[in-house]
């Protein structure tokens, strides 16, 4: 039996990475087969293409660069971890993954979405989390609880309009694939949050098995 395909979308701020791990966390303790990974990086190829992205140094990266590297990220990432990972049976969770580039390159950047769907049918060959947990939150905030840690990578230090673009590319693909991307709102607390994620992927889970 093949496993389960789990990613986490948002904006920057959104708690994102906080609940991908607390989802981990409470699998695992259910004695789930799982693995935890993140885009970009996941493999060790994936994370010098990380740095490369987010480094803020690197402001001359032309749009077209950015999403090229992400595809190339992904692709070491599918092959190297989540494709074994999936067909050992195991549950796979991801912090990131194509929702993202169609939210940021995409709807954010302004790359042509036809280009970005070309280029992701062949890296990913139709690959798509069976779920997906989008944390939901307006802009203004998710920058602020960004600045409140420090956090200030070359993506984050984008204007305030391209996060909007973001947020508002994550709602056209939660309206248009309603059954997969499950919409949390993120201007909750963080136990609320896990525990409505958790209510979700065990449902889900228990149909799987």
């Amino acid at each position: 039996m093949n496993g389960v395909f789990i990613s986490f979308e948002g904006i920057e701020g959104s708690g994102k990475s906080t609940q991908a791990r607390l989802l981990f966390k409470h699998v695992i303790d259910n004695g789930f087969d799982v693995i935890l990974t993140e885009e970009p990086g996941g493999t060790k190829i994936g994370l010098k293409i990380r740095e490369l992205l987010l480094d803020s140094e690197n402001k001359g990266m032309i749009p077209h660069t950015e999403l090229l590297l992400y595809y190339a990220s992904r692709a070491q990432h599918i092959n190297e971890v989540i494709l074994p990972a999936i067909k050992r049976g195991a549950i796979v969770i991801t912090d990131r993954f194509t929702d993202s580039t169609v939210a940021y390159q995409g709807y954010g950047r302004g790359i042509d979405l036809k280009l970005i769907f070309s280029i992701d049918r062949l890296i990913t060959a139709g690959l798509r989390p069976d779920i997906t947990f989008l944390l939901d939150l307006d802009a203004e905030t998710g920058l602020k609880r960004n600045i409140g840690v420090n956090k200030t990578d070359r993506l984050e230090l984008e204007d305030l309009e391209f996060h909007k673009r973001v947020r508002k590319g994550y709602i056209k693909l939660a309206t248009k694939e309603p059954e997969r991307i499950k919409l949390i709102d993120a201007s909750k607390g963080v136990e609320e949050m896990q525990n409505k994620i958790a209510l979700i992927a065990k449902d889900f889970l228990n149909k799987w098995l």
